[in-house]
């Protein structure tokens, strides 16, 4: 018999490249999608080419029933949980609903899992701000959690909840403390995609610079292809963890910015201009991964380098401008 898995934020960078993984194992993959997004169907543009095979469920997971209800139709082995606010730098801007989407949610999909079956495998995804303005680097799982912001501190709340279901219910929930990861599917919003489609256009004649803020501050950049990859390995194990993901490796903006002009032939000191404006308040070039655990026990490693994710966003930004234009 085919496994089969359930997905949160189906619709979102990991979401779709993770339902991608599973259908070519053999899955039969479900998704949850929120009400406001399954009519408009310019939110399916990560998963239109595998929307055919994918099952959809319209809920809004914002009660217990919900998604107890969704476990009696899917009857799942595995759940990976990746919805929810997602924007670290805005999340004291909408405080209330990062706590409600991060938290909440979390506590209703637990709930319900464990009530239905709880020999279902869970994977939530945890974050690398959960550790904040980080003291020792690199970090990896022992590290001390120092969250600042509401993103930070919603996920890390989620995380404590899935340890704590996992020692009292002996739940098989694990984390992965993720680390920055990119790719083509990225939202226009985020610096790394930014670069990417900013590079595109402007070689392409349809825009003259690219405004960014401290181009200094460095990030451990992966591929949303290797995140979604260990996803799946940790839900492969006889025991659930946690596990810290990430390249080990930091980079700069400016390192993107660089790599993202050259690769079409253009010096990126022609087309960017400074704002400061557009300078986070939360330092956070000290997080960088330590992922021994996960190279060890998992057997996983990145299989993108740096300059392979930079070249893929560019690539298929020019494709995707040159085919809008």
């Amino acid at each position: 018999m085919s496994k089969i898995a359930l997905i949160t934020g189906i619709l979102g960078q990991d979401g779709s490249y993770l339902a991608e993984l599973l259908l070519n194992k053999g899955y039969k993959v479900h998704g949850v999608v929120k009400k406001e997004s399954f009519t408009d169907k310019k939110k399916f543009w990560r998963i239109k080419k595998i929307v055919k095979d994918l099952v959809l469920h319209n809920h809004n997971l914002d009660n217990l029933e919900s998604f107890y209800s969704i476990l009696e139709k899917v009857n799942p082995s595995e759940v990976y949980h990746l919805a929810g606010q997602s924007y670290d730098g805005h999340s004291f801007n909408n405080e209330f609903y990062t706590f409600k989407n991060n938290i909440d949610t979390t506590h209703y999909i637990l709930s319900s899992i464990n009530k239905f079956n709880n020999k279902i495998k869970f994977f939530f995804a945890g974050s690398s701000v959960m550790y904040g303005n980080a003291t020792s680097s690199p970090q990896n799982e022992e590290t001390i959690f120092n969250p600042v912001s509401a993103y930070g501190i919603s996920k890390f709340t989620a995380y404590l909840l899935v340890k704590s279901y996992r020692s009292q219910f002996n739940f098989l929930g694990s984390t992965g403390i993720l680390f920055n990861h990119e790719s083509p599917r990225r939202d226009l919003y985020f610096v790394t995609r930014k670069i990417s489609n900013g590079v595109a256009r402007i070689k392409k004649g349809l825009q003259k610079k690219i405004s960014l803020g401290n181009v200094n501050s460095s990030r451990d950049w992966g591929h949303a292809k290797d995140f979604v990859n260990a996803m799946w390995l940790m839900l492969q194990q006889n025991k659930p963890d946690d596990y810290v993901i990430g390249t080990g490796k930091k980079h700069s903006v400016l390192d993107f910015a660089n790599k993202a002009f050259a690769h079409v032939g253009l010096n990126y000191k022609d087309f960017i201009d400074l704002d400061k404006n557009l300078i986070r308040s939360e330092k956070s070039d000290n997080r960088v991964a330590d992922c021994t655990k996960a190279k060890k026990v998992l057997n996983w490693k990145p299989k993108f380098s740096f300059d392979e994710l930079v070249s893929d966003m560019v690539e298929s930004d020019l494709e995707l401008v040159t085919n809008n234009s």
